[in-house]
């Protein structure tokens, strides 16, 4: 038994009364570092009230993802079921601890996870903050009062057969699991909208360009059509990097050799988890291994960053398709959706794919510390994983909600200027390669060459010289012909 843990075994009611004596607005709890004093309405304990002196950081506690809170909880869920499992906890401290569980996958007590995402300890007052919730929200529903531990303890059984070193990475990929489902989802839908928009447009002409100059034409729904298919291979990227996340070191304890924790237990965890989220969960095969090694969360936050990277290409192209807009391309008219400018009467400014390109430029970012946080830690322990927590719950949070209003206040409402379109297919010289089969590439070079020194369109040419008549003209510009559409390929891909 721990320092800490004998600590926590000091008889109940000379805390009681010590506390009462004190303060009747606080209780006084006592740990490896000596008594301190909680406030009496409040669920955690005392180790989170040191860390709520020592973290004052960012202001943003465990709490702004409520996710986070549930997989906290899942995991000890899961933890009580293993150790009933193997009759280390009796049935009554199990039932309280999965009563409080269920209380806080509820949304109830959410407010008790207090503590700052940034902190030093490998997130152990983040499992702590966990361990004195659960235990006083069971107290209560036991009938006890909080901070009696001699019923229900937040080391001795909230935290039984666990370490913060295999509890809190465990918690961990629970979180990016859960939320990786809202990232899928917004994902899918602005697919969708791309599809949308591909559908309506699929035989409208435009040029296509390549390194800024003009190449051949092609179909406005090509274009969306291929943005879709682009995010469509993203979402396959972030689904596949979950498997990683399926395999927790449950059982490992400390540093991966599972002391004190009893056989079966790191099995059944992890089988109990899987119950409880609806995930493929397993154990590890290596606990040690999965204790130090943080590549899972390396891997699927490289797919978020993936994701970010496709959507600031196509937010990118959009800006550029719908600039000017007389003076620019303007192929593409995006919604309005506030003034551009405090000098520029009527300026707009394509607002939302601008948040798309910020967001994805931090995802980028938080990508790069996940990448130093799995490389920086020291032998058997990561003490940097609550860095990657952070980088990763941010880069998904703001990553479903910039996906969200890219769809709702940008793609669903993009409309096309047919006009430019068509004058840009007429008075182009990249035409001119479609004429090659008809009229050679020489004589196809000829025409190219004196529509740059005129200035001049290509079919404006071809017409003057009757090189081609108007039906023939007509047929070459036949978008299936002309951009090897083919409108039943695009019908199977939605």
């Amino acid at each position: 038994m721990t320092i800490r843990h004998r600590f926590s075994l000091v008889v109940p009611a000379l805390l009681a009364a010590a506390s009462v004596a004190a303060d009747p607005a606080t209780r006084r709890e006592h740990d490896l570092l000596g008594e301190k004093d909680v406030p009496a309405d409040a669920y955690y304990g005392v180790q989170t009230a040191r860390a709520l002196e020592n973290f004052q950081i960012s202001g943003v506690g465990l709490d702004r993802y409520p996710e986070l809170v549930e997989g906290l909880a899942l995991v000890k869920m899961a933890a009580a079921e293993a150790n009933a499992d193997v009759g280390a906890l009796s049935k009554e401290k199990r039932d309280a601890i999965e009563r409080a569980g269920r209380a806080i996958l509820e949304g109830r007590f959410h407010d008790q996870f207090r503590v700052d995402l940034y902190q030093g300890g490998a997130g152990t007052s983040t499992n702590m903050n966990a361990n004195e919730v659960m235990a006083n929200v069971g107290l209560e529903m036991m009938g006890h009062a909080k901070g009696d531990y001699a019923a229900l303890d937040p080391h001795d059984d909230l935290n039984m057969s666990q370490s913060t070193n295999d509890a809190y990475p465990s918690a961990l990929k629970v979180a990016f699991l859960l939320r990786n489902d809202y990232v899928v989802t917004e994902a899918q839908a602005l697919v969708e909208a791309f599809r949308v928009q591909a559908a309506a447009s699929l035989r409208v002409l435009k040029m296509g360009r390549t390194e800024m100059q003009d190449a051949v034409p092609m179909t406005v729904g090509q274009e969306m059509y291929a943005f879709a298919d682009a995010l469509d291979t993203q979402i396959e990227a972030l689904q596949a990097a979950e498997s990683g996340l399926y395999v927790v070191n449950l059982g490992g304890t400390a540093i991966g050799t599972g002391l004190n924790a009893p056989k079966g237990y790191a099995e059944s965890a992890a089988a109990h988890l899987a119950k409880l989220t609806g995930k493929p969960i397993v154990s590890a095969r290596d606990l040690i291994a999965a204790t130090w090694d943080l590549e899972s969360f390396r891997a699927y936050s490289s797919a978020l960053a993936g994701l970010a990277v496709k959507l600031s290409k196509i937010a990118s192209d959009l800006i550029l398709l719908s600039s000017g807009p007389r003076a620019g391309l303007g192929e593409l008219r995006l919604p309005a959706l506030q003034p551009g400018s405090s000098i520029m009467p009527g300026k707009v400014n394509p607002v939302m794919p601008e948040l798309v390109n910020v967001v994805a430029f931090r995802v980028m970012a938080n990508d790069l510390a996940v990448t130093l946080a799995a490389h920086s830690g020291q032998l058997q322990l990561n003490a940097y994983e609550p860095l990657a927590a952070i980088a990763v719950l941010e880069s998904q949070e703001i990553l479903r909600t910039a996906l969200a209003a890219f769809r709702t206040k940008c793609v669903e409402e993009i409309q096309i200027d047919p006009a430019v379109l068509a004058r840009d297919i007429e008075q182009t010289v990249g035409i001119v390669t479609a004429l090659n089969p008809v009229i050679g590439y020489e004589r196809a070079s000829e025409l190219a060459a004196e529509a740059y020194r005129s200035g001049r369109g290509v079919l404006e040419i071809v017409r003057e010289r009757k090189i081609l008549s108007e039906e023939q003209i007509q047929k070459l510009l036949d978008p299936e012909k002309l951009t090897g559409l083919d409108p039943k390929r695009y019908q199977q891909s939605k």
